[in-house]
């Protein structure tokens, strides 16, 4: 593979126009597909196989027109202390709001009358006009929105309290200025590590053109393929994280390259063939971590890791084909200034020299004269820190472990849900409107249950009639049961609807063993009757998306560990070092969850991330930042330990290879990990609950596995174990593939050739004349 990518990096190297075109073509034409697009369909949250969806999907079947994939509103209305909403001025204002719902658009199906359907409160100061749409959310104009919220101020005209809930309101998630701010923490560390502004610019501006044709794709097939919002928004997440970093991998190899006296094209196709093996198996990582979410068969899940996985090939690609291009064009301004001065004065030097090792031999006696170590390079912070792991290993194994389990305590309290209008921020209109209900009718009024009677297949002598009045009854007596509403029959009569309203919040443990009651006490019924009964709802399909990621969680964990287990043995010619990744990265995202029930659970430290409200973990978090953190934090296992195993590979003892890896590695791990800190922190400040959580976890995932694992546990692991780290049985040598990621084979073709290798054609046999 090195030797291929090494081509390939030459090859982009000459043909940069060519190459650049390619790019810029793409970029242009997923750009005009986005622009050309039909708008994005309604973000569809099917669960395939679960009691709620089976339940949604009868209700379409038996109960036509009724449109309950639709978008609803909830206008609440509250009079004032002292007053009611009987009151005749108060009554008035209500329907005058009413009438301008029902006109106000075309799009509205139909709207209940507070007083018709008798949706007062006990205290009669709270009302609420249930509104219908015939189309989705997403697909609300925007005339239908103005005309809700235009009615809504009709009535506050008059002196209520008038607030607007439901999904009618939902809206593409804004990021707010943190995103920008990431980016620019991103441009900084870049051109701190690099020194030169261009340098810094390029992984900038690939990793830009990357998420601009991955986000540009996901937009034009959003319509077609049924894309949510929050697709785009992981997709440019992920994106801009690994473009970064895959990006700096390789521009940081290149210089590396340059320094050790190749020519501006050989330098690229060896940083290509080095560097570029890396970022090909930390994106192989990713990619089959992201494209394992489809084994939970939850569709919106599936599709963001699809669009997510797509992106971070477009990084993987740009990476090895569009940064030596842009290296080319670059030239000597991508190295430092100090470089480039030392370049200079070095040729002119050369060039009024007899003997060409003048320049060699002033490097060297420099070298001696500052306190250089053996290979020639002054000791950094990545060596004195490997050094002093090397020293203590046990203590700094002990530390790490131990620090990362405790963050990992408030894990054990984890609670699972979706977020709904009570989780919004307190300032908005669904969330004070949620909070209008619940204090009007009780909390569980937010998040009815949904029961439908199937009497079809009901037994000789029974009725779907008398089995729902059965169901109704006895539910009625179950504890955490407000309200259950009489049963409302489709026109063939075999099939009844009827509302259930906890009296605990949608949110609560209570509400969900009420759901599980219910099951269980029509389960019973069914048996009598041959009536079955399913419950559905948004609450219950929040119990039930918990359930089906909970159950999905354990086979994910082992073909995603597994594939990428497979993977790194064929990267490191190891068993033990990919033992020592999975079990590192387990601590990692253990902890991360940790961290995030403090916050988003807990409350700890909840106004410094601006986040308003606390509640139970979003269902779909656990299962996603396994994946996610999973294929990150493999990136930096490879990038890091790829050039210890290179080191080891070509002759260096054990601990000496720790410690090159980490000179050559940890100052560039280091820039790359508050890259990706600083971009996934960026989303923080969205506006949207779930985008806000996600952000949160996986920038404290990266921390907690670049920095406590990659750069202590896994140099303390590797001290510990010394040579046996790198043991491979016989018969697993000869079944693995040799994929040559550190480069031996190219580096012994390049010498054996003389193909502009520093150490020149000779070095082979210089090297044996040494060994006898």
């Amino acid at each position: 593979m090195a030797t291929f990518l090494y081509k390939l990096g030459r090859f982009a190297f000459r043909r940069r126009r060519f190459v650049a075109l390619i790019w810029v073509a793409l970029l242009a034409v997923a750009g005009v597909g986005a622009a050309t697009a039909a708008s994005p369909a309604a973000d569809s949250f099917s669960i395939p196989g679960t009691e709620a969806q089976r339940a949604f999907d009868l209700l379409d079947q038996r109960f036509p027109g009724t449109n309950a994939d639709g978008a609803t509103a909830r206008v609440v209305f509250r009079a004032p202390e002292g007053e009611s909403m009987k009151d005749p001025a108060n009554k008035a204002a209500v329907e005058r709001t009413v009438h301008a719902l029902q006109s106000g658009s075309p799009q509205v199906d139909r709207v209940a009358d507070p007083y018709a359907a008798k949706a007062l409160s006990k205290d009669g100061r709270t009302a609420y006009a249930q509104v219908s749409y015939k189309v989705t959310g997403f697909e609300l104009s925007d005339a239908s929105k103005d005309a809700l919220e235009d009615a809504a101020k009709d009535g506050r005209d008059a002196g209520l309290k008038v607030e607007t809930g439901g999904n009618a309101l939902q809206a593409i998630p804004e990021t707010g200025a943190t995103e920008v701010i990431g980016i620019a923490i991103s441009a900084v560390v870049l051109v701190i590590t690099f020194g030169a502004l261009i340098a810094a610019g390029l992984p900038l501006l690939t990793a830009l053109i990357g998420v601009g044709i991955g986000v540009s794709t996901i937009t034009a097939l959003s319509s077609t393929l049924d894309l949510s919002s929050t697709t785009s928004t992981l997709a440019t997440m992920i994106g801009l994280a690994v473009g970064i970093d895959y990006a700096l991998f390789i521009v940081s190899r290149y210089r590396a390259e340059i320094t050790e006296g190749r020519e501006r094209e050989e330098a690229a196709g060896r940083a290509v063939g080095t560097a570029g093996s890396a970022v090909v198996f930390a994106g192989l990582t990713v990619v089959i971590a992201l494209v394992g979410l489809t084994v939970v068969n939850i569709p919106m899940l599936t599709k963001m890791g699809l669009a997510a996985a797509g992106t971070v090939v477009i990084a993987v690609l740009i990476a090895l084909t569009l940064i030596p291009a842009l290296l080319g064009f670059a030239g000597a301004r991508a190295l430092p200034r100090k470089a480039r001065k030392a370049g200079k004065a070095g040729k002119a030097s050369k060039e009024g020299r007899a003997s060409k090792a003048g320049v060699a031999g002033e490097a060297a006696a420099a070298g001696e004269a500052h306190g250089r170590d053996a290979a020639g390079e002054r000791p950094n912070m990545g060596t004195r820190w490997a050094r002093f792991v090397l020293r203590r290993p046990v203590a700094v194994l002990l530390t790490a472990v131990i620090g990362l389990g405790v963050v990992a305590i408030p894990a054990t309290s984890l609670e699972l849900g979706l977020p709904d209008d009570g989780s919004q921020p307190t300032d908005t209109t669904q969330r004070k409107a949620y909070d209008l209900l619940s204090d009007g009718f009780g909390p569980g009024f937010n998040g009815p249950l949904m029961l439908v009677v199937d009497g079809r297949d009901a037994h000789d002598g029974q009725s779907a009639k008398a089995a729902a009045a059965r169901v109704a009854k006895e539910v009625r007596g179950l504890d955490d049961v407000a309200v259950v509403t009489p049963p409302t029959f489709n026109k063939a009569g075999d099939t009844a609807m009827l509302n259930v309203v906890p009296k605990s919040k949608p949110s609560s443990v209570e509400t969900e063993d009420l759901v599980h009651d219910i099951r269980s006490t029509t389960h019973g019924i069914a048996q009598d009757t041959g009536a079955n009964t399913l419950v559905t709802g948004t609450t219950a399909m929040n119990v039930d998306v918990s359930q089906k990621l909970n159950d999905a969680l354990v086979p994910y964990l082992a073909l995603v560990v597994g594939l990428a287990f497979l993977l790194l043995m064929v990267v490191f010619r190891s068993v033990l070092v990919p033992l020592k990744a999975a079990l590192g990265f387990l601590l990692s995202v253990v902890a991360a969850l940790g961290a995030v029930v403090a916050v988003f659970q807990w409350g700890w430290l909840s106004s410094v991330f601006g986040v308003e409200q606390t509640g139970p973990i979003m269902s779909m978090m656990p299962i996603f930042m396994v994946g996610v953190v999973f294929g990150l934090a493999m990136d930096y296992e490879v990038f890091l330990v790829t050039r210890m195993r290179e080191a080891f590979v070509h002759g260096e003892r054990p601990g000496e290879a720790v410690v090159t890896g980490f000179r050559h590695g940890a100052r560039v791990v280091t820039a790359a990990a508050v890259i990706m800190i600083s971009v996934f922190a960026g989303f923080i400040g969205s506006s949207d609950s779930m985008i806000k959580m996600i952000g949160f976890g996986l920038a404290i995932a990266v921390f907690f596995d670049a920095f406590l694992v990659r750069m202590a546990v896994v140099p303390a692991v590797l001290a510990l174990l010394g040579r046996s780290a790198w043991w491979l049985p016989r018969w697993l040598q000869k079944l693995l593939p040799n994929v040559d990621v550190e480069g031996e084979g190219l580096r012994t073709q390049l010498t054996g050739a003389g193909a502009g290798s520093a150490d020149g054609p000779d070095a082979s046999a210089e090297r044996e004349a040494a060994r006898v």
